[in-house]
């Protein structure tokens, strides 16, 4: 009897320990990573011009990765590339200059990017995200404004969710000084991309 007791007990204590296992591992999922939709995916750029209105530039082709993790939700790991080779914008002398030496340089720097390391949540589906924005060869802090279309803690495995973000920099800060009189030196940046999972 004792025997027969002592498996029986043995059984319960294998079957609670899965249990406790299985229960730990949907409350900590591992981290999903995702790739940018490039068709869903825009940045844009607007900057005060004459002191009326502005103009604003277009960067179609955006790239890039994150990954979320419930179980860490401060970490992020968030790299956005812009072919700034393609940029847009809205008569051809001003995309002239923006392509060019006193802007974007785009045949020198073809690229910009941003990388996010932390993240941090304000409401379930907003938060601020501290990274790196590196124009022009320089790189500089950024701190990135961001909205989920759902909360990352609701998202389901395999899930596509929207991500926008925006951000404010001063363009002197990344070299781009010319026309002080008739262009703003701050930049309103808007990101909205559509994020899949991979792997």
């Amino acid at each position: 009897m004792r025997a027969e007791h002592s498996d029986n007990m043995s059984w319960l204590r294998s079957i609670t320990l899965l249990l406790a296992a299985a229960l730990l591992g949907a409350a900590t999922p591992a981290g999903q990573s995702y790739r940018v939709d490039a068709v869903a995916s825009n940045l844009s750029a607007k900057v005060p011009f004459l002191g009326l209105g502005s103009k604003t530039a277009g960067f179609p082709d955006v790239a890039g990765t994150i990954r979320l993790d419930r179980s860490r939700p401060q970490d992020i790991a968030l790299d956005v590339t812009i072919d700034a080779t393609k940029l847009t914008a809205g008569d051809d002398l001003t995309l002239s200059r923006l392509k060019g030496e006193r802007f974007f340089w785009v045949e020198r720097y073809p690229t910009v990017r941003f990388v996010g390391r932390e993240i941090t949540m304000t409401n379930p589906t907003q938060g601020t995200v501290e990274g790196d924005l590196t124009a022009r060869g320089v790189t500089k802090p950024v701190t990135l404004r961001v909205t989920f279309s759902k909360p990352p803690a609701e998202i389901a495995p395999r899930e596509a969710i929207t991500l926008t973000g925006k951000t404010r920099i001063n363009r002197y800060d990344f070299g781009m000084t010319s026309y002080r009189l008739i262009v703003g030196k701050h930049v309103e940046i808007e990101l909205t991309a559509r994020m899949v999972p991979q792997g």
